[in-house]
C-alpha cells in the first residue's frame, strides 16, 4: 500500500505539473516549434542519446566488476535497458535501479548493501557531472545574475570533485580504484546527451542563445533525478519554462526541447519491453 501510495502521489505530481505548464504556454505555439523538426538533425541527437546511454552503462559495469560481478558487456547493456523501461514505464511496479540490484543479488549474491551502494554510486557519478557542466557554462555565460560568480563557480567545480572523491575513499572504499575510470564515462556520458541536445537545437532551427539553453537543460537533469515526479516527467518541463523566463529566452521553445528529449528519452527507454518478455540471462565475461 505505501509503494501504491507513492507511485499515485508521483503520478498526480507529473500531472499537476503537466497541467500547470500548459496554463502558462501556448501548447499550439510549441506545435508550430516541434513542426520545424529537421529530420537529419533529430537523428543525430537520438544516436548521440544511445552513445550517452552504452557509455553509462560500460560506467556502472565498472562497479560491479569491482564487486567480483564479472558481467559481459552485452549482458549488463540488456539489464540496463530493461532498467530503463521499468523506470519510465512502469514506475508503480519494480524500479529500473531496484530490478538491477535485486537480479545481481540473486545470481552473485554479492550482498544487498554493496549493490545498493555502487547503484547510488553511479548516480551520484552522473549527477556529479551535471554540476560540473553546468558550473563550466554558468562561467561562460552572459548573464547578469551570473555575471561576477565566476570564480565561486570554478571553486565549486574543485570542491565538488574533492567532496566526491573523499566520499568515497571513506565509506565506499572497495570502489575507489574505479574513481577516475567512472569520473571519465560520466564525462563523456554528460558530454554526449549535451551534444544531443544541441542538436535537438539545430533540429529546431534555434541558433541564438545555445550555451543558455543546454545550461537549462543540465539544471533540468539535476532536477529531474529527484524522486518526486514518474521518470523526471513535469519537473524538467517546469524547470524548462521557467529557466527560459529567468534567462529571458523563449518559453514555448524552452519546453519544445524539452519535449523532444522526452520523446528521444521514451523511444529508446520502450526498446527495453524486448527483455520484460524475455528475460536476459546474464553471461560473464
Amino acid at each position: 500500500m505505501r509503494k501504491k501510495g507513492i507511485t499515485a502521489l508521483k503520478v498526480i505530481i507529473s500531472a499537476v505539473l503537466i497541467y500547470f505548464i500548459f496554463t502558462k504556454i501556448n501548447f499550439e505555439d510549441v506545435v508550430v516549434v516541434l513542426k520545424r523538426t529537421n529530420p537529419i538533425y533529430l537523428l543525430i541527437a537520438f544516436l548521440l542519446f544511445i552513445i550517452s546511454k552504452v557509455l553509462a552503462a560500460f560506467r556502472l559495469n565498472l562497479y560491479f566488476h569491482k564487486l567480483h560481478v564479472p558481467l559481459s558487456r552485452h549482458s549488463n547493456l540488456r539489464v540496463y535497458l530493461l532498467g530503463m523501461f521499468y523506470n519510465l514505464f512502469l514506475p508503480g511496479g519494480i524500479g529500473g535501479d531496484a530490478y538491477k540490484g535485486y537480479l545481481i543479488n540473486k545470481n552473485f549474491e554479492v550482498g544487498t548493501k554493496k549493490v545498493i551502494s555502487v547503484l547510488v554510486l553511479d548516480r551520484l557519478s552522473g549527477l556529479l557531472l551535471l554540476f560540473i557542466y553546468a558550473c563550466i557554462l554558468g562561467i561562460f555565460l552572459r548573464n547578469d545574475f551570473l555575471t561576477g560568480y565566476e570564480i565561486v563557480l570554478a571553486v565549486a567545480i574543485i570542491v565538488g570533485i574533492i567532496v566526491f572523491w573523499l566520499l568515497n575513499k571513506k565509506f565506499f572504499r572497495y570502489v575507489l580504484p574505479v574513481f577516475w575510470k567512472s569520473f571519465a564515462y560520466s564525462s563523456l556520458v554528460q558530454l554526449a546527451q549535451l551534444g544531443s541536445v544541441f542538436f535537438i537545437l539545430k533540429a529546431l532551427s534555434i541558433k541564438v542563445q545555445t550555451m543558455a539553453y543546454l545550461f537549462i537543460f543540465l539544471i533540468s537533469s539535476i532536477v529531474s533525478v529527484l524522486p518526486v515526479t514518474i521518470g523526471g516527467i513535469g519537473s524538467r518541463e517546469v524547470t524548462f519554462l521557467y529557466g527560459a523566463k529567468f534567462l529571458a529566452l523563449d518559453e514555448n521553445t524552452a519546453v519544445g526541447i524539452s519535449m523532444v528529449f522526452f520523446l528521444i528519452t521514451a523511444l529508446v527507454s520502450l526498446c527495453g519491453i524486448y527483455y520484460h518478455l524475455k528475460k536476459p540471462k546474464l553471461e560473464t565475461k
